[in-house]
């Protein structure tokens, strides 16, 4: 037999040098790898010929693949081997482990790994029951060599993490092991501490001799990693036993630069652990002198610059001061009585030096403790927080401060930088956020010490105000900044600082409290700063706003702010210049128009007697047609609007509204526009798409009209969004703002916008009309070549829907040219969107005069709801948004009724349709040739309107029964619409989102179909819903989150509808190895409730176990070969008790109460 297995050795040393080499031919490597799996599956000489291909004779590549087929045969092979088989290769392998490898710095790690992998593969078949001694052999082994030492740490690691971690076995063989490891945990940690320590030792006393002693320390590290696969799980007895000695010891080797890695791993998870307070209580040792003094020193720097090695070991350390502040969070306070450290304060330095540190990720990885250590109701109070929160805000300042890009050397940052990120767009997403948490942290630090936050965020103002502007490299022409600039990246954090501060402020201290002088002053400081320079101009802006609710104790401050406001609303670095304002400009106009809508919305009261004064300066404004943008002068109308509420007269602010709406009646209301609006073919001509433009910079002269369209809607939206009656009821009545009462008690109200507002809508209605009939065919004919792609998504919006992070360049100083397409695009969304956020204001604006408008629901049919068959997916969001925003106010039932009904319908067919088609294209995804990146983002848009379907989906049935609506008394309309509701719902199931599925199956399905389970639902029906859910098993049953969802909702309906629908019987009965018998049993319970006597999440996981045939697989497992793992009797078997009360009459309670040994008692 010798010879046969010899020869086919040589055989395999070929193929796998044949495979391995870098010059083979791609033919013959494919044979060669052929050749070794068909040898594995087939060759009865698998065993001799691994053993013999794995002796540390042959050369590495050829030893793992001898390992190699020895593992295949204990997976795949083991069931099925004679006993005496088994007992050769587990003797085999304990020799391989013994003799079989090289000295441990010269033995290849992967080597080490296959042996382990060996092992531990036979021990999860026979250990304990067939292998008792399989503890004392490994510990045995520990003594053959270092080598041996680390393997068995190996096979240890490897135990556990397939056991526990991975869980790769079936569920009696890993209770089986678990349970005997639990049971021996004692022996293994003392096995692995007294490892730990004498190989220390020893690498401690021969670190002269670095080889001897970079033996001991591998072994150290090994024994230290298998540490850190038990510590995860034991029992936190184990790890605080004999006064934490584990974590004494963990601590000690912070100091070893070796094994600190490591050490620090394994203290980090254990004192991440959860449990019981008071098991956790032992891990407050940590806060003694001697253990905080080890783990400070560690984190001194050794040397000069930084090695990644040890900058990985400070994150580890920084993360398990982290878990430590927990552990405080959690005992301090807690029924666990853990009393504040004696040395709080030695613990917060050090984390406050985490917090300064150059890092950027450092510094982020300390915010979470930070913000609960600042919001603990005990700790917050302690003086040593107090003083830490004040050195917290002082260290902010720095922290918040956009600096270390990678590419750049200008900060010490950058270094470390160009370790945690790939590039500068990655770093600035992470800043991004990391900025916003620590606002998140500002605020609860600024509770506990809020004068003194007051007081950096001032002097940190009054510094960046009399600091002159440093420009830095900026590219900007006439001395500009670029958003890049020192002194920009400067302003930017102090006004981000300022806002989380006084935000926090004005909430929480009383008014005879505030630091109104200070406050006062720094307004004065803000106003009287000049400059033209947009980028700071717009954080001055920022910090006016921040300031502005002091002025509220010196109203005569108002007009000052107000003159520092309105020469930015017109701000040009040039002025008369034709070229394109720069993203800088639009933002310092955009933000002084904000901040005027702002204060009167917040403040509509103390703005109220500068009314005329802002109304006149508006007109001036609005005299030149071309000084603002539309978006500018719709916020300033706003603004006006929001103060005209303050009126509280009807009469008057009715009066005010149609003069200042009178300009944009006159031309929505003119022949010219109507011939334009209801025309489409007009329309397309009247705002220049069909005009051919081939020089890129020739003026555009269709953009007038254009403009003109979009300030007649802006004001329209502008003034339907903020013209509302007094919320006082006695106010209302006075000002004539209530014409009645409902039924129920409740005040009708008009708002004073109602009339001018009717007089545009069907002007309105025919606009959106007219843009839906844009997509049909004739009407894309009628496109000129340059503006054939008008109706396309703009790039902006596809970089949002995928995700796609904006380049973090100097964008904020140059001009923003557009292309002609680019603008009509832009012209084409706003409108749109804008058109449909009337629509969806109007019913919570004009109530009761918008729902009984004489033939509403037809006017929407023919306007919002036409042509759907020819507008873009894309488009339809803003449609489902507004539907739902509609009837907001529940107090005209009849008239919502008969407007939802006949456009809901109308909504959920053609939703239903196009649904089925995009399930479709999911199943033959395949036959797009587009590239991944369109597919996903085709994929995105498509879905986009049926997720904001599903977010409303449960908003609609809710108004259905607020509706009185109910199942058994709705007509065939209302019964049809909610049938196509459930089939949407349902059919979402099966999309390849598995957000979208758990969302859905969790929220949206059980909740629609509970709806209507006592009514006479149609068996094909019940059959396609219950088919439906357990499709999408077959789709997501492999993640956890949907199989849950999906198995609970599947179990819901078989429950509440098998009863009367036997077809549920009959696709039970088709789902994949189903046992028929216990089909049968849980039908028959099912049927006859009083036969269920079993808990419900028994009857859950029997549920789960008849339909786990309909679970699909991942693509990754679908072809993978199944390993099969016998159970073995088990040896923890619970002893069921005896039910014969008389068979024991000696143990029995009455029996013994009554007993003569009780009489004295």
């Amino acid at each position: 037999m010798a010879d046969p297995v010899a020869a086919m050795c040589e055989q395999l040393i070929k193929a796998v040098n044949v495979m391995m080499d870098a010059e083979s031919n791609q033919r013959y490597r494919l044979e060669a790898l052929k050749f070794c799996e068909e040898f594995k599956e087939k060759c009865p000489f698998c065993v001799p010929c691994g053993l013999q291909l794995s002796d540390k004779s042959q050369a590495a590549v050829v030893r793992h693949f001898g390992l190699q087929i020895l593992e295949h045969v204990i997976k795949f092979q083991w069931n099925s081997m004679p006993q005496q088989d088994k007992v050769h290769l587990k003797n085999c392998t304990m020799e391989l482990l013994k003799n079989g490898t090289y000295p441990i710095l010269e033995e290849e790690s992967h080597i080490k790994d296959a042996l382990s992998r060996i092992v531990v593969e036979m021990i999860k078949r026979e250990w304990p029951q067939h292998w008792p001694d399989m503890l004392k052999e490994m510990e045995t082994l520990t003594s053959f060599g270092d080598t041996q030492t680390e393997l068995v740490m190996l096979i240890l690691l490897r135990l556990a993490e397939d056991v526990i971690t991975f869980q790769t076995l079936p569920m009696q063989r890993r209770r089986d092991i678990q349970q005997t490891l639990t049971q021996n945990m004692d022996g293994i940690f003392t096995f692995l501490l007294t490892i730990l320590q004498q190989h220390v030792d020893e690498y401690r006393r021969l670190v002269a001799k670095r080889i001897q002693a970079k033996a001991h320390c591998r072994v150290g590290i090994a024994t230290l990693n298998t540490l850190a696969g038990y510590i995860d799980w034991v029992a936190l007895i184990h790890i605080t036993n004999e006064n934490c000695h584990l974590l004494e010891i963990l601590c000690l080797l912070l100091s070893e630069p070796e094994l600190q890695l490591e050490a620090a791993e394994c203290l980090l998870i254990a004192i991440s652990r959860k449990g019981k307070l008071e098991d956790r209580k032992p891990l407050m040792l940590l806060f003694d002198d001697v253990a905080m003094h080890y783990i400070l020193s560690a984190a001194q720097p050794e040397g000069t610059g930084h090695g990644e090695t040890r900058y990985t070991f400070l994150k580890r350390l920084c993360q398990v001061l982290c878990a430590l502040g927990s552990q405080l969070c959690a005992l301090v306070g807690s029924i666990a009585e853990v009393e504040v450290p004696g040395n709080l304060n030695k613990y917060m330095e050090a984390f406050l030096a985490f917090t300064t540190h150059p890092s950027q990720f450092l510094r982020s990885s300390t915010l979470t403790t930070w913000g609960n250590v600042f919001r603990h109701e005990v700790l917050s109070k302690d003086p040593v927080i107090v003083q830490m929160a004040i050195k917290y805000l002082k260290a902010t300042t720095t922290n918040l401060v956009k600096t270390g890009f990678p590419s750049k050397n200008d900060s010490p940052a950058c270094e470390y930088a160009r370790v945690d990120f790939d590039s500068d767009e990655d770093f600035n997403a992470f800043f991004n956020s990391f900025r916003a948490q620590q606002g998140e942290v500002i605020r609860p630090a600024c509770k506990i010490a809020p004068l003194e936050a007051f007081q950096v965020a001032g002097e940190w103002l009054q510094y960046q105000i009399n600091t002159p502007l440093d420009t830095g490299n900026s590219k900007s022409g006439e001395g500009f900044c670029s958003v890049l600039s020192p002194s920009v990246v400067q302003w930017d954090a102090m006004t981000f600082f300022t806002e989380s501060v006084m935000g926090q402020l004005f909430k929480i201290l009383d008014k005879e409290k505030l630091p109104v002088d200070q406050g006062m002053e720094l307004l004065q400081a803000v106003v009287n700063y000049e400059t033209r320079d947009p980028l700071i101009l717009s954080c001055v802006l920022s910090n006016l706003s921040t300031l502005f609710p002091f002025i509220l104790h010196q109203p005569q401050f108002l007009p000052k702010v107000f003159y520092k406001l309105f020469p930015s609303i017109t701000f040009e670095i040039v002025e008369e210049s034709k070229a394109p304002r720069t993203r800088a400009v639009k933002n310092v106009r955009r933000h002084a128009c904000s901040s005027i809508t702002k204060m009167c919305r917040d403040y509509p009261d103390f703005m109220m007697p500068c009314f005329d004064m802002l109304y006149m300066q508006v007109k001036k404004l609005f005299a030149n047609e071309l000084l603002l943008t539309q978006m500018e002068k719709s916020a300033l109308m706003e603004a006006l609007v929001l103060l005209s509420n303050q009126f509280k007269d009807y009469s008057k602010q009715k009066a005010f509204l149609e003069e200042h709406m009178a300009s944009v009646t006159a031309r929505w209301l003119s022949g010219e526009m109507r011939s334009v609006l209801w025309d489409p073919a007009s329309f397309l001509a009247f705002v220049g798409t069909d005009q051919v433009i081939n020089e890129p910079g020739s003026e555009d002269q269709m953009g007038i009209n254009r403009s003109r369209i979009s300030f007649c809607v802006y004001t329209i939206l502008g003034v339907v969004k903020r013209a509302r009656w007094p919320t006082d009821l006695e106010e209302a009545k006075a000002g004539g703002f209530v014409v009645g009462y409902t039924s129920a008690g409740l005040p009708i109200y008009r708002n004073p916008c109602t009339e001018p507002l009717l007089a545009l809508l069907p002007n309105l209605l025919a606009l959106i009309r007219t843009h839906n009939s844009l997509y049909l065919p004739e009407n894309q004919a009628r496109l000129s070549e340059t503006f054939k792609r008008a109706y396309d998504v703009m790039d902006v919006e596809k970089n949002l829907i995928l995700a796609i992070p904006q380049p973090v360049l100097d964008v904020y100083d140059s001009p923003v040219y557009k292309s002609s397409l680019e603008r009509m695009q832009g012209f084409f969304c706003t409108l749109y969107d804008n058109c449909y956020h009337v629509l969806g204001n109007a019913g919570p604006a004009l109530q009761q005069d918008f729902y009984t408008i004489e033939g509403l629901a037809e006017k929407l049919l023919g306007s919002a709801l036409i042509h759907l068959e020819h507008v873009p997916d894309h488009r339809l969001r803003p449609l489902l948004h507004i539907l739902c925003k509609m009837p907001s106010s529940g107090q005209w039932c009849s008239e919502l009724y008969h407007l939802l009904c006949p456009l809901l319908g109308l909504l959920f067919s053609h939703l239903l349709q196009v649904n089925f088609m995009l399930s479709m294209e999911n199943n033959v995804a395949s036959l797009s040739q587009r590239t991944a990146m369109m597919y996903l983002f085709r994929d995105k848009v498509k879905h986009g309107p049926y997720k904001q379907y599903l977010r409303n989906a449960l908003f609609i049935s809710a108004l259905l029964q607020r509706l009185n609506l109910r199942w058994q008394i709705i007509n065939q309309r209302t019964s049809d619409m909610y049938m196509t509701l459930l089939a949407i719902s349902f059919n979402s199931l099966s999309w390849r989102d598995t957000t979208n599925c758990q969302r859905a199956a969790t929220l949206v399905c059980w909740a629609l179909l509970r709806q209507v389970v006592g009514g006479n639902l149609l068996p094909e029906a019940v059959t396609w819903l219950y088919a439906s859910v357990l499709s999408a098993l077959q789709m997501h049953g492999q993640h956890d989150g949907c199989n849950a969802a999906l198995t609970q909702l599947a179990l819901l309906i078989y429950d509440a509808l098998r009863p009367r629908y036997v077809e549920l019987r009959a696709i039970m009965n088709q789902i994949p190895n189903i046992h028929p018998e216990h089909l049968e049993q849980f039908d028959q319970k099912t049927v006859d409730p009083m036969l269920q006597k079993v808990g419900e999440k028994k009857r859950k996981d029997q549920f789960k176990k008849l339909i786990a045939g309909t679970v699909g697989k991942p693509l990754g497992q679908q072809f993978k070969k199944e390993v099969h793992i016998r159970n073995l009797p088990s040896l923890f078997k619970k002893a069921k008790p005896s039910k014969d009360i008389v068979s024991d009459s000696t143990k029995a309670g009455l029996v013994e109460l009554f007993s003569p040994e009780h009489d004295d008692h």
